[in-house]
């Protein structure tokens, strides 16, 4: 009988390991690293930026302010448009739903340039599994890759995994909420779609087994006959547990080519799909509790912090999970709710409706205690597991508030280290000076 041995690798030691390298982690460790420490970021696909590669969605939302005057996002998501812009991979938008399309293979590259600049030490197609902690601390976590099984070792670590992987193995508290927003499946369709998409769906879907779902596309920078699309979601999927993430996989996949097919027959033979999307776009899944729980009530009305380290105007957006519908709420008040591709439309006034009468906030800010919990010292999570109500996570979970808490993260590793203090000692001022001093917070 055979015996097989499990050998560990060491693959050294760090100030900071980022786990998760989708736009937020990279952000992350590309400012800690501008701060001098030694950082490596770990991601398990073969490249950076996740949702905005590996999900084909080239869409960040604008950084000005409701009135479109003034610039209120700058750091490293207004530095990497500027690259994009500067090459011809992108096209300024700003629109409420639309800043910037840029390309997201050249994103990949852009990415790249920048991480490879600022000596961090990357892993690519390696996977976290585990790790070990001591006295409240992690003190390194277990990877898998193409070398085997191996450690990383670092005095800190930032959770950029969107499912909050590490928050999970370290015994942080966790809930979900009642209706998740459910994720996207993604494609780049080549050929221009000639008739009403939502009128063929509603005529024809049900022969290929589509409903009338609401979705959303984009015309990729480029090409004339490229366009993004986002058509459906699949429902009932909770995407951080495999078999619930390889059936969405399967699903939409499935769900894209028979819209192909439907294309192809009730509008161009001559359209197809370009590329599917590496992984699907996934929204949401669990949360991870912190000091500090946005809610959209406070967001909406732009309440000011001592330590604002984001500001944003993108909309909360709530994908339904059960009517195929979509619902979006603006501080200036308007309110506005999708149902279907067919673009049944219900209207209202939130601020209306609760009788306010002072100007609408110009943007809304969230404070540094949203990335600290008190359970492990050297950890901390940012991304789409952040503490949030259901309104206020469907403004904060894209990709230009997320890049800016991961900027935030970053240096708040670097303080924790340069200080030598747990991450609930870290002064949230600071993190604040420092994101300015470095053209992070605006």
């Amino acid at each position: 009988m055979n015996t097989i041995t499990l050998s560990t690798k060491d693959y050294g030691s760090f100030d900071l390991a980022v786990v998760g390298g989708g736009c937020t982690g990279t952000f992350a460790a590309i400012r800690a690293a501008r701060l001098g420490l030694k950082v490596a970021i770990i991601e398990k696909s073969s490249c950076f930026g996740g949702v905005a590669t590996n999900s084909l969605v080239g869409v960040w939302h604008t950084l000005l302010d409701m009135d479109y005057k003034e610039q209120i996002i700058g750091g490293l998501t207004d530095e990497v448009e500027q690259v994009l812009l500067k090459n011809g991979n992108a096209r300024l938008e700003n629109t409420r739903s639309v800043g910037i399309c840029f390309d997201p293979n050249a994103m990949k590259v852009v990415l790249d340039d920048f991480v490879v600049k600022s000596n961090i030490k990357v892993f690519f197609c390696t996977f976290y599994n585990s790790l070990v902690m001591e006295n409240g601390k992690i003190d390194k976590i277990v990877v898998g890759n193409k070398d085997g099984i191996g450690t990383i070792s670092a005095k800190f670590f930032i959770d950029a995994t969107g499912d909050g992987d590490l928050c999970r193995d370290a015994g942080l508290e966790s809930y979900v909420a009642d209706a998740i927003q459910p994720p996207s499946p993604t494609a780049f369709l080549s050929g221009s779609i000639k008739n009403d998409i939502g009128k063929l769906i509603v005529e024809h879907g049900a022969e290929f087994g589509l409903d009338d779902d609401w979705g959303w596309d984009a015309r990729v920078p480029g090409f004339d006959d490229v366009t993004f699309r986002a058509d459906f979601h699949i429902f009932g999927r909770m995407c951080n547990n495999t078999e619930d993430l390889t059936a969405a996989e399967i699903e939409g996949r499935k769900k894209i080519y028979a819209l192909d097919a439907l294309l192809k027959k009730y509008d161009d033979p001559k359209l197809g799909v370009l590329a599917l999307c590496s992984q699907i776009g996934v929204r949401e899944t669990v949360h991870y509790k912190t000091i500090f729980t946005a809610n959209e009530h406070d967001l909406l009305m732009g309440k000011s912090y001592d330590d604002t380290v984001m500001k944003g105007t993108y909309r909360v957006d709530i994908h339904h999970q059960h009517d195929n519908g979509i619902t979006f709420k603006y501080l200036n008040g308007v309110t506005e709710t999708f149902y279907g591709k067919s673009n049944r439309l219900v209207l209202g006034d939130w601020r209306q409706d609760e009788g306010i009468t002072t100007p609408y906030a110009l943007y809304y800010q969230i404070p540094f205690e949203i990335l600290v919990q008190d359970k492990v010292s050297n950890l901390i999570p940012v991304g789409r597991m952040l503490n949030a109500d259901d309104g206020a996570f469907g403004a904060l979970r894209v990709m230009v508030n997320l890049n800016q808490l991961g900027e935030a993260a970053g240096v708040a590793a670097y303080l924790a280290l340069d200080e030598n203090k747990a991450v609930t000692d870290i002064c949230g001022k600071k993190v604040q000076e420092l994101l300015r001093k470095g053209g992070s917070l605006v």
